[in-house]
């Protein structure tokens, strides 16, 4: 008779190779995802604080009608967004400045699984306050 225990060699290894991939997976999920919400909230920050830098850009305040400057807020508020290394687009009217930012998250551990670098963007708007 044969031995059962030789029939069934290796049937293990196939089972290990699934767990450690999914395993794999979820550590990806869980790395890769965490550095996509920091990129978020690195893109919010940038953006909200280069729409102020532009906002500040303000004339005619002693005529009592401030309007910003809409070339030197966009210039600020790119200015702003170079300094601290992020690509965005600033464009501003008389009222406020908006600006959209853009920051590119290379996937690393779901990069083995072949999900590509992934963008995360946020757009924010600064208006001058003018105190009664």
């Amino acid at each position: 008779m044969s031995d059962p225990s030789r029939n069934e060699r290796g049937s293990i290894s196939g089972f290990v190779v699934v767990l450690s991939m999914t395993f794999v997976a979820c550590a990806g999920l869980a790395f890769d995802g965490g550095r996509m919400i920091a990129a978020r909230a690195e893109a919010t920050d940038a953006a909200e604080n280069a729409a102020r830098a532009g906002a500040q850009q303000v004339t005619s305040l002693r005529s009592g009608n401030p309007t910003i400057d809409k070339s030197a807020a966009t210039i600020s508020a790119n200015r702003f967004l170079e300094t601290i290394g992020i690509t965005g687009v600033a464009t501003a009217d008389e009222n406020s400045v908006t600006v959209t930012t853009n920051i590119k998250v290379p996937m690393i551990l779901l990069g083995i699984f072949g999900v590509r670098d992934r963008s995360v963007s946020a757009v924010r708007s600064a208006q001058p306050f003018t105190s009664p």
